[in-house]
């Protein structure tokens, strides 16, 4: 039988035992030295962060200067224990009788507080504190929380809690307002590297500084991840470790093949990229993984874009970071932009579509076909650095061709103008005599048409409105009288129901008859045309036509003046202010 130890992970061999061992973490140790050293130390901690940045190994470091004695017997709480007294030991190796460790997420319920809260009032077995270590506090129940704060607020002065968790928003504001908090940082990359640095050279393990940035960059500032997967990189190496092993222990496409990729996509040249993604899956390269890696590019290059001196990521290398400068300088941040947000939703189609390096292909198709359209600003100088059209000449004297330049709008002069309004005044009837006086004093309100479209509006007889605009061409109007040729499709009924309708409105009969042979449009139909000669003189300009040409498909499809602008403008406006909450109107 071998007397060889068993053999331990380095997260575990290399886990720190004192404050000086543990890294990154430099604020929340000065506060924990200041507190020790003014004997202020708290009822309650909390500590938070990622996972692996160190919450569970400082609540056993706290413990252990809590309760270490020092070699000597006669020490007291310090931030820096001996290790070597018989409660440090014992803490470390998990043992000791008067620091409990209890992991909420598999004892959740208010039984399991309920053991806590009834042990609080007997002393410490043999330490100066009996001491309360709950991992993943967060995992509690509410009812297990509020049995817990009385407690909490008011603990023997024996008792210490020291909770840890990675989820600091599900935990009741009542137990963070009695404990101090301390948010544990993610590890810088310097300082990751020389950690690792350091214990591969205790391992005498030999690794490639490129190695350890890749292992530090998935780590994603995880001091124990970044010790498990340089554990697992040691060993696939199996002699010195280089970047090209640790790359593909962690499926990750090589950083300059990846820049490749996105250049060519950037370039727009589809079938360069495919052939490069055809490359890179056939030397094993996961087509997920590969857009993933896309996505992590052109957020580093966009990130670069704006803070230069993120360039200088140690994780990095210097050609790689010389690259990802030259993106930053040579692309724009709305191409950056939309090439992100395309990466996202091809990883999303990547990650369920039935062939995945089909769903990669078309995904970069897609990139490189976009890549190169120009932003709206590049295109609207484009169009105005565009010699306009030659102009149609109209007929001398002005005609259909004829401009009139209001404010800075172009209005066609030869086209009518677009409006909702009918006759304004009274025309003679076809039978040549004077119409009859019928407009009584009530009826003057109705003055033109338009008064009694207003008034079919006022009154929501949507129906009958759509049926008069598009159905009456108005041959006569008075107050109380109104003669119209019905147009084909107009409802055989139209002049009694409207008839109908008005003296239900005024109180006043109405005489609404029929005649024949008017050809004037209706109302619909001079909105139409209004519509339609305001478009026409759209398109005429110059920066229209030039839109145009360079997408063959598109199309007008509405116009607003700059009047119409302002006043919608204005009325929002008007419209928010009056929607404001009044604090002193209690109504």
């Amino acid at each position: 039988m071998s007397d060889q130890p068993a053999y331990q992970v380095l997260a575990r061999k290399y886990r720190p035992e004192t404050f000086a061992d543990l890294v990154g973490q430099d604020a929340m140790v000065r506060t924990l030295k200041n507190a020790f050293a003014a004997d202020r130390i708290a009822q309650a901690f909390i500590m938070t962060g990622i996972r692996g940045t160190g919450k569970t190994t400082t609540a056993r470091i706290i413990a252990k200067g809590m309760n270490c004695i020092g070699p000597d017997g006669n020490g007291g709480p310090t931030t820096d224990p001996c290790g070597k007294c018989e409660h440090c030991v014992a803490i470390m190796e998990g043992r000791h009788v008067d620091v409990m460790e209890m992991d909420a997420a598999s004892r959740t319920g208010v039984g399991d507080i309920r053991e806590i809260i009834e042990s609080v009032h007997y002393r410490a077995a043999s330490a100066r504190y009996k001491i309360y270590i709950i991992d993943e506090v967060h995992m509690l129940s509410k009812s297990a929380f509020n049995a817990l704060l009385k407690t909490l607020e008011e603990p023997p002065a024996h008792v210490k809690f020291i909770f840890a968790t990675t989820e600091i928003r599900q935990v009741p504001v009542t137990v963070l307002s009695r404990c101090q908090r301390f948010d544990l940082r993610r590890i810088e990359p310097e300082i990751m590297i020389a950690l690792l640095r350091k214990i591969a050279t205790s391992e005498a393990a030999e690794i490639t500084d490129e190695a350890l940035a890749l292992v530090t960059r998935a780590a994603e500032g995880s001091a124990r991840d970044a010790t498990s997967l340089l554990d697992q990189a040691i060993s696939h190496g199996a002699g010195e470790t280089t970047a090209d092993q640790v790359r593909a222990m962690l499926g990750l496409a090589d950083r300059g093949r990846t820049m490749d990729l996105f250049e060519r996509i950037m370039r727009g040249d589809a079938a360069g990229a495919l052939e490069e993604l055809a490359a890179q899956y056939a030397d094993g390269a996961d087509p997920l993984a590969v857009l993933r890696d896309l996505a992590e590019l052109t957020h580093w290059i966009s990130v670069v874009k704006i803070t230069p001196e993120a360039a200088e990521d140690p994780t990095i290398s210097p050609d790689e970071r010389a690259r990802g400068q030259a993106f930053a300088d040579g692309l724009g941040q709305r191409s950056l932009g939309r090439a992100w947000q395309m990466l996202l939703k091809a990883i999303e189609e990547v990650s369920t579509a039935p062939s995945a390096i089909m769903a990669a292909e078309m995904a970069v198709i897609r990139l490189t076909h976009v890549a190169d359209l120009p932003t709206p600003e590049d295109l609207i100088r484009k169009l105005q650095d565009t010699p306009p059209p030659p102009m149609p000449t109209g007929p001398a004297g002005g005609g259909s061709g004829g401009q009139a330049h209001h404010g800075g709008h172009t209005q066609a002069t030869g086209m009518p103008a677009p409006t909702h309004r009918g006759p304004s005044g009274p025309v003679a009837s076809r039978s040549g005599g004077a119409a009859p006086a019928l407009a009584t004093e009530a009826l003057a309100h109705y003055a033109t048409f338009e008064h009694v479209l207003d008034l079919i509006r006022a009154n929501r007889d949507v129906k009958l409105l759509v049926e008069v605009e598009g159905g009456l061409r108005l041959a006569a109007y008075q107050p109380g009288r109104i003669e119209f040729t019905p147009t084909d499709t107009a409802d055989p009924q139209l002049a009694s129901k409207l008839g109908a309708a008005l003296q239900r409105w005024t109180g006043n009969r109405w005489a609404v008859t029929l005649v024949n042979g008017c050809e004037a449009p209706t109302v619909t139909e001079r909105r139409d045309a209004a519509d339609r000669a305001l478009k026409a003189e759209a398109a005429q300009h110059p920066l229209v036509q030039a839109a145009l040409a360079a997408f063959p498909k598109a199309t007008i499809t509405s116009i607003r003046t700059q009047a119409e602008a302002e006043a919608e403008a204005q009325s929002e406006g008007l419209q928010e202010v009056e929607d404001e909450w009044d604090p002193f109107d209690e109504d």
